[in-house]
């Protein structure tokens, strides 16, 4: 349960923060709590916030084509407001942008779940 509920804060951390990734985390917490707290499972899976994403995972593994649009425009618009605001070195420029284009290839390269498997 304790490895749930690490797993659990950085997620919601990654939530806030753009640098920090949030499914990986969420999908270890609900790994966790499968295997030590039902009540906890079911809070995660049904929450208002995460379920319907960790539920499309859970049964399609796979993510919604909106969802990895909103998180490629989340991604591109966090790299372009940082780089725009701050005054880093070309290296620190080259490895942000190295990171996003890693991360934004990562999505593209997740299933995308069709829209009438939702419908079952």
């Amino acid at each position: 349960m304790l490895g749930g509920l690490f797993f659990l804060g950085l997620g919601v951390i990654g939530a806030i923060l753009p640098i920090l990734p949030t499914t990986p985390f969420l999908l270890l917490a609900l790994f966790c709590f499968a295997r030590s707290s039902t009540r906890l499972h079911h809070w995660l899976l049904h929450s208002p916030f995460f379920g319907p994403y960790l539920r499309d995972w859970q049964q399609h593994r796979g993510v919604r084509r909106r969802v990895k649009i909103m998180a490629i425009v989340m991604v591109a618009t966090v790299v372009g407001v940082t780089l725009w605001l701050t005054d880093l070195s070309w290296m620190a420029q080259s490895g942000l942008i190295g990171l996003a284009a890693i991360g934004i290839t990562v999505i593209l390269r997740l299933k995308t779940i069709a829209e009438d498997a939702l419908e079952e």
